[in-house]
């Protein structure tokens, strides 16, 4: 079985490319069954969305769903490692057949390809030492010469930071893994990222707290990357995700990652 999965990735994947770069019709839902492969690209940064373990292993929320979208195909997820800053480039060069891992829904993305429907609102929202939580509420509290914000490159963090926290003194971590680190050990006094992630931090470490997650700076929404032009699988993935929800699986898989 991993022979023949290994086969069809290399068989499958450059006809996908392929078919991209002529400017054809990609067919993603037919080469999902054939191949038995659900190719997802995914940061694996993210808790509590989508996570790399050091044994090469994924976990979260969306690598749940994931793995059940690719069930209903008869295939099996497979996560393609990338990085925010390199997440379009990878996906729109045909390396993925979804995109996944607490992606926003942004119209520069929109531009690029197509987004499920939204699986849940998730706002950007301030974390930082629970000593400082009244001293950060708004973005004006943020936004001032003497207050550190550190961000991630290449994703909605580091764009709200650089258009929203202009004013403030940023500083670029290389990754969303280690950045909690660097507010908790005082080198930094603020990061904002999306309320699930702040909440699910501020768990793991009894030293940070997010500010205000059920109220946040600026509404976002997180879906699903998926290849432009490819209205059969949009809906596909679009009815299987309000199916998710309909049946209460989707629910339980979130109240497994997602803090209440």
């Amino acid at each position: 079985m991993r022979i023949s999965m290994a086969v069809g990735l290399i068989f499958a994947a450059p006809a996908l490319v392929n078919a991209q770069s002529a400017g054809s019709p990609v067919d993603t839902l037919a080469h999902v069954m054939e191949s038995k492969t659900l190719r997802v690209c995914t940061p694996g940064d993210y808790r509590p969305f989508s996570y790399h373990n050091d044994d090469d292993s994924y976990e979260g929320l969306d690598i749940d769903l994931m793995r059940d979208l690719a069930d209903t195909l008869g295939a099996q997820a497979v996560f393609v490692k990338t990085t925010w800053k390199n997440l379009m480039d990878d996906f729109t060069s045909g390396k993925c057949d979804a995109g996944a891992g607490g992606i926003s829904v942004t119209l520069e993305r929109q531009k690029q390809a197509y987004f499920s429907a939204p699986y849940m609102v998730n706002g950007k929202t301030p974390i930082t030492l629970c000593s400082n939580v009244k001293k950060f509420q708004t973005i004006e509290d943020i936004n001032k010469p003497d207050v550190r914000v550190v961000y991630n490159p290449g994703g909605s963090n580091e764009k709200f930071a650089t258009t929203r926290l202009s004013k403030a003194h940023l500083t670029q971590h290389e990754n969303n893994i280690g950045i909690f680190k660097e507010v908790a050990e005082g080198r930094a006094d603020v990061f904002v990222t999306e309320a699930a992630e702040a909440k699910v931090q501020s768990k793991r470490d009894p030293r940070l707290c997010a500010v205000n997650p059920d109220k946040p700076l600026q509404y976002a929404e997180m879906g699903y990357l998926l290849p432009q032009g490819d209205m059969r699988f949009k809906l596909y993935v679009d009815q299987w995700l309000h199916l998710s929800k309909a049946s209460g699986a989707y629910a339980k898989l979130a109240n497994k990652w997602v803090p209440q």
